[in-house]
């Protein structure tokens, strides 16, 4: 097993993460300076569900013919298959191919593996093959695309819990993944349990500040909040606790 972070945020940056939006977790980030966290283009095949865990990394390189055609699979050897059977709980299988959809990076049977092994999802910035049963599974998974052909046609898993580029965003093993019906958000562990509880925060400014943008308040106070305004959100904000 490796020695990679985990379970480190609090019980109720956990259950913010749970309900924040991908868009709130965005804005904090960048309150932070992280600019490039969100993977742009990955679709979430089960968007009724949500996912929070950390990051399991597993990366992938082109093909080379030696490598892999003609090879017999060794599950005991072969990345992949080590990673499908080393994640746990709370781990998100966060997959780097390379943006590259020209074969699947797994199916559904590693899929259904990663979900007994009490994983929280999986997250690829390839294509999945088996996609109807994806859809059909209890839980979050992401990709780019749907390919039918198995992955070895364009990817050689190289390895696995090492700093991946997933959608052009850069994952470390650890870091918090968060995903929801838009997509999906890497947390860098070092800012996760303040990113968490600062977007509840936000969430919950939001709510007041949708009541009153319907009631017909201007954008010109409501929009970001002025000072009256915030005044206001405190005297609800006592009144609901």
């Amino acid at each position: 097993m490796s020695t990679r972070p985990h379970g480190y945020l609090s019980p109720a940056a956990f259950a913010a993460l749970q309900q924040a939006s991908s868009a709130t977790i965005s804005t904090q980030l960048l309150k932070r300076g992280f600019r490039n966290t969100f993977m742009p283009g990955l679709v979430a095949l089960r968007p009724d569900l949500r996912l929070v865990g950390y990051a399991y990394t597993l990366r992938y390189v082109p093909m080379r013919e030696d490598l892999t055609l003609n090879q017999p699979l060794d599950n005991r050897t072969n990345q992949q298959r080590i990673a499908i059977e080393d994640v746990g709980p709370g781990d998100v299988l966060v997959i780097d191919a390379r943006g590259d959809v020209q074969a699947a990076t797994l199916g559904n049977i590693l899929a259904e593996r990663v979900l007994l092994r009490g994983a929280a999802g999986i997250v690829t910035d390839g294509a999945f093959r088996d996609l109807p049963e994806f859809r059909s599974m209890g839980f979050p998974t992401y990709a780019r695309a749907a390919h039918a052909a198995v992955s070895w046609l364009s990817h050689y898993a190289a390895d696995r819990n090492v700093p991946i580029g997933c959608a052009g965003v850069l994952v470390m093993p650890g870091d918090v993944i968060v995903g929801d019906a838009e997509g999906v958000i890497a947390i860098p562990a070092q800012v996760a349990e303040e990113v968490a509880l600062a977007a509840a925060e936000q969430e919950e400014l939001e709510v007041f500040l949708l009541e009153k943008i319907r009631a017909g308040a201007s954008i010109l106070t409501a929009y970001p909040p002025d000072a009256a305004t915030l005044q206001e959100y405190e005297q609800w904000r006592n009144r609901r606790s």
